[in-house]
């Protein structure tokens, strides 16, 4: 600790901070190049820590652990292979109606065409040929993004195929790896480890489990608010905004846009889009004030501005995938940081104020209230 202290003197401040942000670059330079390794890690250790209390459950009813880990791996890829079946079959549907919305464009895009000749002189009218040149000609000149992409989707489903076997290895050595954790600190800080571990391990399962409440929620309401409008392939959009809602911010525009612009190009009524905006205006605000607040709760509360940075380093370095996994990793972070001595100031900027504000105007009012008592007692005692 003297030699860390006198470390700190000797090398100047700017010094420092250089050290930091290469530190830092390194990080998010190795966190890209391994991308590949480090997201379906992640993904699995955070879904295994979801599933071990029912693992651990079956073991203490008598259950062999192998069997045990395996049943709740079935869990997971029953739930899983549901919801693809589930979106497979909603998108085949949607698909059939493609034509449908490709000739509503080009009734828009004629109507728009009559406004501008009569209206406005010397412009060029737009067609649908126009567009669908424009479209292959972006294609044909962005072919190597889309072979990256193309890779990438091939890597998407590697990582899908070998996730399944880090999550069993994960749940059959989970105790083995926390004893290891343990054992690579001194043992004056085993109890704060195992503290740690036990912190880490509540705030990824209760935001999990938070989320896939709030999602199930949000499905439900946005159906019901989809079919009573009477738009069509409601279920698919409902769900699909449900799920989106996991990313803050951005999730609940997007999900909201998609029902929007179909009903604007399959109905005849702007009274539609308007019925989804304002159907799904209501239900966010009830996301963002009540279910959120409510049933996830302050677990992973972070201030809004670490979560915006969070949202698009997140992007930044792993894309979508990052954009999902920074929030539930920041507040892991936080967890941590606030056990490390040195560190606390860190974890203090990555959570909310609201419960420190809270406590301040209750100490405050505390305060008040015991200087008027006294006063009171003192002007009694003079009277």
């Amino acid at each position: 600790m003297d030699h860390r202290h006198r470390l700190k003197k000797e090398l100047p401040v700017y010094i420092r901070l250089v050290i930091a942000l290469a530190g830092i670059v390194l990080v998010v330079i190795v966190m890209r190049e391994a991308k590949s390794v480090l997201v379906p890690l992640l993904i699995s250790g955070f879904l295994a820590i979801l599933v071990s209390p029912f693992t651990s459950w079956l073991e203490k009813k008598g259950i062999p652990s192998i069997l045990a880990v395996f049943t709740g791996l079935l869990a997971i890829l029953v739930f899983a292979g549901g919801l693809l079946f589930f979106f497979y079959n909603q998108i085949l549907r949607f698909s059939r109606d493609l034509g449908g919305i490709e000739a509503r464009t080009e009734k828009i895009i004629e109507s728009l065409n009559s406004f501008i000749e009569k209206n406005m002189e010397s412009t060029v009218p737009i067609s649908m040929e126009s567009l669908k040149d424009t479209l292959f000609q972006q294609i044909y000149e962005n072919i190597d993004s889309l072979t990256q992409g193309v890779i990438a989707t091939a890597g998407t489903v590697t990582m899908i195929f070998i996730m399944p076997v880090y999550i069993f290895l994960f749940l059959y050595f989970r105790r083995f790896l926390a004893e290891f954790v343990k054992k690579a600190f001194p043992h004056r800080s085993r109890e704060k480890v195992t503290n740690v571990l036990e912190k880490v391990k509540f705030v990824v399962q209760n935001y999990i489990k938070g989320m896939f409440i709030v999602i199930c929620i949000l499905a439900i309401l946005n159906s019901i608010a989809l079919i009573s409008i009477g738009v069509d392939h409601a279920l698919l959009f409902a769900a699909f905004a449900a799920i989106l809602n996991v990313i803050p911010f951005l999730g609940p525009f997007l999900g909201a846009l998609f029902p929007i612009v179909y009903t604007l190009l399959a109905t005849d009524s702007l009274w539609y889009p308007f019925g989804v905006f304002l159907a799904f205006y209501v239900i966010q605000l009830a996301e963002s004030n009540f279910f959120t607040p409510k049933i996830v709760g302050g677990k992973v509360s972070m201030n809004p501005l670490m979560t915006i940075i969070a949202l698009f380093v997140g992007n930044f370095i792993w894309g979508l995938a990052g954009m999902v996994l920074f929030i539930p990793g920041i507040a892991v972070l936080k967890v941590i940081l606030d056990e490390i001595e040195g560190m606390e100031a860190y974890g203090f900027l990555l959570g909310t104020i609201k419960p420190d504000s809270a406590s301040n105007n209750k100490t405050e009012k505390s305060l008040l209230h015991r200087t008027l008592k006294r006063a009171r007692n003192r002007s009694k005692g003079k009277s």
